[in-house]
């Protein structure tokens, strides 16, 4: 069995070749593409990690994927939909269709009660 160390060893190497093979990635395309449709300088592989990074804060942030990842809110809704009785599911269809100004909200898929 492996030890804690060793697991995180493994991750951090992993994670360096990611980087590695993602910064090289970005600046190969940014080199080939952008310095012949825009007359753009060509760039180095810090430049490119350094743009990796910007281009996550911009657009991808650094949250955290958290409440069980996708489909938390699918299956969340599901459930308050299946603890509903028939006037609260009434009252909830007409209040989505008062803010959203479309058709009344339809049951989500799955067992209902």
């Amino acid at each position: 069995m492996k030890s804690r160390f060793e697991k995180i060893i493994k991750v951090l190497m992993i994670a360096l070749v990611a980087a590695t093979v993602a910064g090289f990635v970005v600046m190969g395309l940014w080199n080939v593409l952008m310095p012949p449709i825009f007359g753009f300088h060509a760039i180095g592989f810090w430049q490119a990690l350094g743009l990796l990074v910007l281009a996550k804060i911009l657009f991808g942030g650094f949250h955290r994927h958290s409440h069980g990842g996708r489909g938390y809110w699918k299956r969340a809704m599901r459930e308050r939909w299946e603890h509903m009785t028939p006037e609260e599911r009434e009252r909830f269809r007409q209040a989505m269709h008062e803010r959203c100004g479309r058709r009344p909200f339809t049951a989500p898929i799955g067992p209902q009660s």
